[in-house]
C-alpha cells in the first residue's frame, strides 16, 4: 500500500513559453486564455494569434469620450421623472431644510458608491452587464449572480417607474385638466395602465430595432432636457402671482379648484422651510412620511451606473468613468438644489402637495415641461430596458441559472439580445400593474441601494484583503469611502421601506445559497474575494496560534495520512476524515525520484489530488513531495506539513502487506466510484517495493520526531454504507502490549491515546450507533493481574478511569485472554497466533479494532520478527488500527 508510482501523471504541455516558434508561443498563450473562459478554444495557431491580438483590435470599437459616453447617460438617468414631476411632492411635504438634508444624504451615498465604481472600473475593463459584471468578478459567481439578478430587477422596476412618470405627466398635460391641451387623453386607473402599456410596447420596438441609434442620441436628448430646464428656471423669475388649477386626478380635493403660485417671495420661502407632511393623492390618500419622500427622491438619482455600463465603448474608461460620473453628479446636484430653493421660494405648500405637475402651470412655455418630462422619463425608461436586457444576457451567458436561461443567448439577432429584451419588457409590464409611481419608487430605491451596497462591499473586501492586484488608478478611493457608502446604503434601505429591504436582503441570501448549491457557474474561474479574505484571516489567526500555549484539554488529532495510491485507500481516507475531529488533516504522498532533475511531477498531480478530495468530500490538505526513498519523503512531510502551530501530531501509515489492492474509483459496487478518474490518473500498476526494514525505520522516525503513530490494515473491508455499519455492534479496544504485557498497559499513554481515538470515532454520526468495548482479562480465571495497593482489581480501576475521562465504554472481560498472556515467552510464534485467534474470535460483530502497538525495536536484527508479529496479529481481522502514543491526550480537569 505504501510504495508510490515510479513516475508521475504529468500531462501538461511542456512547450517552453520562452523560445521556440512564435506560433507555439501564441498557442500557449491562447490555451491559457481558453482555460480561463476568455474565448472559444482553437487548435489552430493562426486563430490563436487572432484571439490574442483581439485586445488591440477592440480599440476600434471604443469611440465614446467622457461627455457622450458617461456624462450624458448618467445625467439623463439621474433626472428621469424627478426633475419635472416630483420636486413639488418632495419640497411640499418635507420642507426645504429636510429636502436639502435628503439630497445631502442621497448624494453622499452616491459619491462614496461612485468611488467604489470608479475603483473597480479603473482596476480592469468592465464588460457587458455593468454592476453584475463588476460584482460577480469580484465577489464570485454566487454573490455576483444574486446581486446581478436583483440589479436586473432594479432596472425593470426603474423602467416601470419612468414609464409611470412619463404617463402621469402626459395625462396632466393632455388630460381633462391638461395645461397644454385638454381632453386629448382620458384619465383613470386603467386608462393610465393602457398608456403605460403602449409606451412599454414602443420601448420594446425601439430596443429591438433601434437601441444602438438611441445610444448615440443621448447628447441630443440631454440638450433638449437642458433647454426645458432653462425655460423652467426663467419662469421662476419671470412669473408673478398666478392661480394654478387642481388636476382632475386629485380626488382628495372637492371644493377647491385652484391654488396660488406666489412667485419669488420670502414669506413663501419661510413657510416652506420645515416639513409639513400631507397625503399622496396618487396613492389613494396614503400619508406621506420622511421615508416615502426619500424613496421617491432617491429613485430619481440612481443612474450612476450608466457610465460604467458603457466602459466597453469608451476610449479611456479609466479617465472617462470617474470624470464623467462625478461631473454628472455635480451637475445634477446643482440643478436639484437650485430647483428646490426656487420651488420653496415661489410655491405654496398646498399647491405642491395637491399638484405634482404645477411647473407646467407656471411655465412661460407649458409645452417645455411636457417635452422635458417626456424626453427625460422616456430616455431613462428606455435605457433601463436596454441595460436590464444586457444584464439578463450576461447572466444567461455565464450560465448562472444553468439551462433555464439558455434561450436568451440563442435569441440574439445581429448582436441584439432579442429574447432578453422581450423578457425584460414583459417583467416591466407586470410591475406597471402596481400603478402608483411613489410605491414603485420605494421598491426601485431599495433594489438599487442593495446593488450599491454590494458594490461597496466588493471594494471594501478587496481593500481589506490587501490583494496586490487591486490597484485602481482612481486615487480618491479608500476603505473609508467604501465603508461609509456600505453603511449608508444599508441604513437607508430600511429607512425607505423596512419590509422591502428585509425581503430583498432575504431574497439575495436565498439566491446566494441556491447558486452555491446548484449553479453551474459556482466553479467559474473568475476569482472570488472570499478566497482573499479567507487567506487574510487565516494568516492572521495562524500567527495568533501559539504552540507554547497548547493544553491537553484542547488536544485534537492533527493527522498526516501517508497514502501510496488513493485508488486503493479511499475507505481509509474517508475513515480518517471522521477521526480528525475538526483537526488538521493532511494527505501526504511521496513520488520517488530525483527532485533536482526535470520538471517537478507534483505540480500536475496536485490538481488531480484536489479533485479527489472534492469527490470524496473530505476536509483535507494535500502535501506531495519528491524523494529518493519513501522514508526520506515521509521525513519531508512530517517536517514541512502544516503551518505555524498547526502541525500534524499524529502520523498514520497503511500496513505493509502483499494484499491485492482494490480500485475503489472504478469498482462497480464501490460507493467511491467516479467516471472522471480514469486509470491514467493514479495508475494502479508500476509500483515500487518497500522492504520491512525501511518500513520499521519509518515508524522509528515518526516516534523520534515525537509524533503519535498509527498503522492501518484491512480497511478495504470497510465500505461507506449504512447497512454495513448497522450490521455491526462494536468498536473494540485491546489495551495490552502483546510483546510485553503488564498490569499498567491499560493506563499508559498508548492505551489512553487509543481509547481517545476510539471515543472520537464513536462520536462520528455514522459510527455513533456502535458501542465502544474495552477488551480486558477475565480476572476470575487468571491471577496474571493482581490486586493493586488500593485493593482495587484491574477492572474496577479501569472503570474508575473511564468515568473520570467521560468515556462511555463497556468493559468486556475475555476469559481466554489470561491463558494466552500467561503463555507469553514460551513460544513467541505460537503466542502471537493465539493472540490473533483470540481477537478474531471476538470480532464477528466488530466494525473497527484498535490494538496496542509496541514500540519498534532499536536494533535492525529484530526488525523481521517484529514485523512478522504485527502481520500475524492483524491477519484476517476487521479494519484494524495499531496505535502508539507519545504524549498525554486526555484530561480530567475542567
Amino acid at each position: 500500500m505504501l510504495a508510490p508510482p515510479e513516475g508521475s501523471t504529468n500531462n501538461v504541455d511542456k512547450t517552453p513559453l520562452v523560445g521556440g516558434t512564435s506560433s507555439s508561443v501564441m498557442r500557449r498563450i491562447s490555451g491559457i486564455f481558453n482555460k480561463n473562459n476568455y474565448g472559444p478554444s482553437s487548435s489552430n495557431s493562426d486563430s490563436s494569434y487572432v484571439q490574442f491580438t483581439s485586445f488591440s483590435d477592440e480599440s476600434s470599437t471604443r469611440t465614446l469620450g467622457s461627455f457622450a459616453g458617461v456624462f450624458a447617460p448618467v445625467s439623463l438617468s439621474m433626472f428621469s421623472a424627478l426633475i419635472f414631476l416630483r420636486m413639488g411632492y418632495i419640497v411640499g411635504n418635507a420642507g426645504l431644510l429636510v429636502t436639502l438634508a435628503q439630497f445631502a444624504i442621497a448624494y453622499t451615498i452616491l459619491i462614496f458608491t461612485v468611488s467604489s465604481v470608479c475603483a473597480i472600473s479603473t482596476n480592469g475593463a468592465v464588460e457587458g452587464g455593468g454592476a453584475y459584471f463588476m460584482i460577480s468578478r469580484t465577489l464570485g459567481p454566487e454573490f455576483g449572480g444574486s446581486i446581478g439578478t436583483l440589479f436586473f430587477l432594479a432596472n425593470v422596476v426603474s423602467s416601470a417607474l419612468c414609464i409611470s412618470g412619463c404617463v402621469e405627466g402626459l395625462v396632466e398635460n393632455f388630460g381633462p385638466s391638461g395645461y397644454f391641451i385638454k381632453n386629448i387623453l382620458k384619465d383613470g386607473r386603467w386608462w393610465e395602465f393602457l398608456y403605460c402599456t403602449a409606451l412599454n410596447i414602443a420601448n420594446l420596438i425601439i430596443c429591438l430595432i433601434g437601441a444602438a441609434m438611441f445610444a448615440k442620441t443621448t447628447v441630443f436628448v440631454l440638450a433638449i432636457v437642458c433647454v426645458c430646464l432653462a425655460i423652467t428656471f426663467f419662469s421662476f423669475f419671470y412669473q408673478g402671482i398666478i392661480e394654478v388649477p387642481v388636476p382632475a386626478s386629485n380626488t382628495l380635493i372637492h371644493n377647491i379648484t385652484n391654488f396660488t403660485y406666489t412667485g419669488l417671495n420670502s414669506t413663501t420661502l419661510y413657510s416652506n422651510l420645515f416639513e409639513h407632511y400631507g397625503k399622496d393623492y396618487t396613492a389613494k390618500g396614503e400619508l406621506v412620511t420622511f421615508a416615502t419622500v426619500f424613496g421617491v427622491l432617491f429613485s430619481g438619482v440612481t443612474g450612476i451606473m450608466a457610465g460604467a455600463n458603457m466602459s466597453g465603448e469608451l476610449k479611456n474608461p479609466g479617465k472617462s468613468i470617474p470624470r464623467g460620473t462625478l461631473s454628472a453628479i455635480g451637475f445634477t446636484l446643482t440643478i436639484y438644489l437650485s430647483m428646490s430653493l426656487l420651488v420653496a421660494s415661489t410655491s405654496t405648500k398646498d399647491l405642491m402637495q395637491n399638484n405634482y405637475l404645477f411647473l407646467a402651470g407656471v411655465s412661460v412655455f407649458p409645452a417645455s415641461v411636457a417635452i422635458g418630462l417626456f424626453t427625460a422619463t422616456w430616455s431613462a425608461a428606455l435605457s433601463n430596458v436596454i441595460g436590464g436586457s444586457r444584464v439578463l444576457e450576461a447572466l444567461a451567458k455565464d450560465r448562472i441559472f444553468g439551462s433555464i436561461l439558455d434561450f436568451i443567448p440563442k435569441g440574439t439577432w445581429k448582436g441584439n439580445p432579442v429574447a432578453a429584451v422581450l423578457v425584460t419588457s414583459f417583467l416591466v409590464q407586470l410591475v406597471l400593474l402596481i400603478g402608483s409611481l411613489n410605491l414603485i419608487a420605494q421598491l426601485n430605491s431599495v433594489l438599487f441601494l442593495l446593488s450599491y451596497l454590494a458594490t461597496n462591499l466588493a471594494c471594501l473586501g478587496l481593500e481589506l484583503a490587501g490583494a496586490p492586484n487591486f490597484r485602481p488608478s482612481f486615487v480618491y478611493f479608500t476603505w473609508h469611502t467604501a465603508f461609509i457608502g456600505l453603511l449608508g446604503t444599508f441604513i437607508m434601505m430600511f429607512v425607505i421601506n423596512p419590509i422591502y429591504a428585509a425581503c430583498s436582503i432575504l431574497l439575495c441570501l436565498l439566491l446566494v445559497i441556491f447558486l452555491h448549491l446548484f449553479s453551474p457557474s459556482k466553479g467559474a474561474d473568475w476569482g472570488s474575494i472570499s478566497q482573499a479574505l479567507i487567506f487574510h484571516q487565516v494568516r492572521k489567526y495562524l500567527l495568533l496560534l501559539d504552540s507554547r500555549k497548547d493544553h491537553v484539554k484542547f488536544w485534537r488529532p492533527q493527522v498526516l495520512l501517508l497514502v501510496n495510491n488513493p485508488r486503493s485507500a479511499c475507505p481509509l481516507i474517508d475513515f480518517i476524515n471522521g477521526l480528525k475531529k475538526g483537526g488538521l488533516y493532511v494527505l501526504g504522498h511521496v513520488v520517488r525520484g530525483e527532485s533536482n532533475e526535470g520538471p517537478d511531477p507534483t505540480l500536475d498531480m496536485t490538481l488531480h489530488w484536489q479533485n479527489l478530495v472534492d469527490h470524496l468530500k473530505v476536509k483535507a490538505f494535500i502535501e506531495l513531495t519528491v524523494a529518493k526513498t519513501i522514508r526520506e519523503g515521509l521525513q519531508h512531510l512530517m517536517r514541512l506539513s502544516g503551518m505555524g502551530a498547526m502541525k500534524p501530531n499524529t502520523v498514520i501509515i497503511g500496513f505493509l502487506d502483499n494484499q491485492e489492492p482494490m480500485d475503489f474509483l472504478v469498482e462497480s459496487e464501490s460507493p467511491y466510484k467516479h467516471v472522471d478518474f480514469e486509470n491514467d490518473l493514479f495508475p494502479m500498476e508500476g509500483h515500487g517495493s518497500l522492504e520491512p526494514l525501511e518500513y520499521i525505520q519509518m515508524m522509528r522516525d515518526v516516534l523520534r520526531m515525537n509524533k503519535n503513530l498509527c498503522l492501518c490494515r484491512n480497511f478495504a473491508k470497510l465500505k461507506k454504507d449504512l447497512k454495513i455499519v448497522k450490521s455491526k455492534l462494536y468498536i473494540d479496544v485491546w489495551p495490552v502490549n502483546f510483546l510485553n504485557p503488564g498490569e499498567q498497559d491499560a493506563f499508559d499513554i498508548t492505551s489512553l491515546f487509543m481509547m481517545q481515538l476510539a471515543c472520537i470515532v464513536n462520536m462520528v454520526p455514522l459510527w455513533s450507533q456502535l458501542k465502544l468495548r474495552i477488551c480486558v482479562c477475565d480476572e476470575t480465571r487468571t491471577s496474571y493481574f493482581q490486586l493493586n495497593s488500593t485493593g482495587q482489581n484491574h477492572t474496577e480501576k479501569l472503570k474508575m478511569m473511564l468515568k473520570k475521562l467521560r468515556i462511555s465504554a463497556e468493559i468486556f472481560p475475555i476469559s481466554e485472554w489470561g491463558n494466552v498472556i500467561e503463555s507469553h515467552g514460551s513460544n513467541m510464534a505460537t503466542y502471537v497466533k493465539s493472540f490473533n485467534n483470540l481477537i478474531r474470535d471476538q470480532t464477528a460483530e466488530t466494525a473497527v479494532t484498535f490494538i496496542y502497538l509496541p514500540a519498534p525495536p532499536v536494533e535492525d536484527e529484530h526488525v523481521a520478527s517484529y514485523y512478522s508479529n504485527l502481520e500475524i496479529i492483524s491477519r484476517d481481522l476487521p479494519p484494524t488500527i495499531f496505535v502508539h502514543g507519545v504524549s498525554m491526550v486526555t484530561s480530567t480537569t475542567l
